[in-house]
């Protein structure tokens, strides 16, 4: 028999997509689940305190707002938590993982230009003294990290083609600089919190909604709801699946890999040989190390697979979390 799911189960489940643009949006939460605007914030505040809920906001799609890269070195074992605290240091590293490779630091680089992106990588290359490996983004097919409380797969939301994107010059990100700044890090847990953002900025409750609305709308923003930390919440077995595809096959995989249901990342990357040879990358989430090995070996039967190179990138530490600041507050008003 399966057990309903509790308030929590539900705020953790079923929001963290569709959060609502209304002026009282926990209220709206609330009266879905037949409960009290208090209980759903007293919650939220809980789950944030306790790290299973990173923040409630927005997620960007990458490269609208900003420049983001994935990069990877090489460092020795009796180093490596020294070489990953500096990494940490910089404040446009929001993602840094150990994972099972020779290539075994993977970090993720997320700033306002591509001059800062790089800026970041030759310091860090510089400050630590190993060679940093660049992979940015290339081209996505998948890229949605819904994890389900109920041990059913979460169902994948449709998304967007990039192609079909507003240009960003059409949505005027330089007005909307002081706004994204202001919900970037999630919008506050209070009873009406574009109200208060508004009133940071200046600006009507009305428009901060507006705003975000068009911009969810663009593309910029991929997703509004909670944002919420796998390994807190169980999936403790994050792997890497990378894959040496020929480049007229790469859209044809990438496609097929990302509408798995298991599969909560899929994406191009360069190859840059001989250190890296792969170019189809894809994320797979699971409770234990055994459940995603048995997924792989079907993944790979199901979609014939077995003649294509890969390799699986199990993660170890988790050495920082946190969500992508591309604009600095104390620049917004720039």
């Amino acid at each position: 028999m399966v057990q309903a799911m509790t308030i929590e189960q539900h705020l953790l489940n079923d929001y963290q997509h569709g959060f609502p643009l209304v002026p009282m949006p926990y209220r709206h939460i609330a009266d879905e689940l037949n409960t009290d605007t208090q209980t759903i914030l007293e919650l939220l505040k809980k789950l944030n305190a306790q790290g299973e809920v990173s923040r409630v906001g927005p997620v960007f799609r990458p490269n609208t707002i900003g420049n983001s890269t994935l990069a990877a070195m090489s460092i020795p074992t009796d180093k490596l938590t020294e070489i990953a605290t500096l990494v940490n240091e910089f404040s446009e590293v929001n993602h840094n993982y150990e994972r099972e490779h020779h290539l075994n630091l993977w970090f993720v680089v997320a700033a306002s230009s591509q001059e800062t992106v790089d800026k970041v990588l030759d310091d860090i290359q510089e400050k630590t003294g190993y060679k940093v490996l660049n992979l940015p983004l290339l081209k996505e097919y998948h890229i949605d990290l819904g994890f389900s409380m109920n041990d059913k797969p979460k169902k994948k939301v449709s998304q967007s083609d990039t192609s079909k994107i507003i240009n960003q010059h059409d949505i005027d990100l330089i007005q909307n600089k002081q706004l994204i700044a202001a919900i970037q890090t999630g919008l506050p847990l209070t009873e009406r919190p574009y109200f208060e953002i508004g009133e940071r900025l200046g600006i009507s409750e009305q428009a901060v909604i507006t705003k975000i609305s068009t911009l969810k709308m663009a593309g910029v923003i991929r997703r509004m709801g909670v944002v919420v930390r796998h390994h807190e919440l169980g999936y403790r077995a994050n792997a890497m699946l990378v894959w040496d595809v020929p480049d007229d096959k790469v859209d044809e995989l990438g496609r097929k890999l990302g509408a798995e249901d298991e599969v909560t990342l899929c994406y191009q990357r360069p190859r840059i040989k001989p250190r890296w040879p792969y170019n189809l990358f894809s994320m797979i989430h699971g409770k234990n190390r055994d459940d995603v090995m048995a997924y792989i070996e079907q993944l790979v039967k199901k979609l014939a697979l077995e003649n294509t190179p890969y390799e699986i990138l199990f993660s170890r530490q988790r050495f920082k979390q946190c969500g992508a600041h591309y604009i600095a507050k104390d620049k917004a008003l720039v």
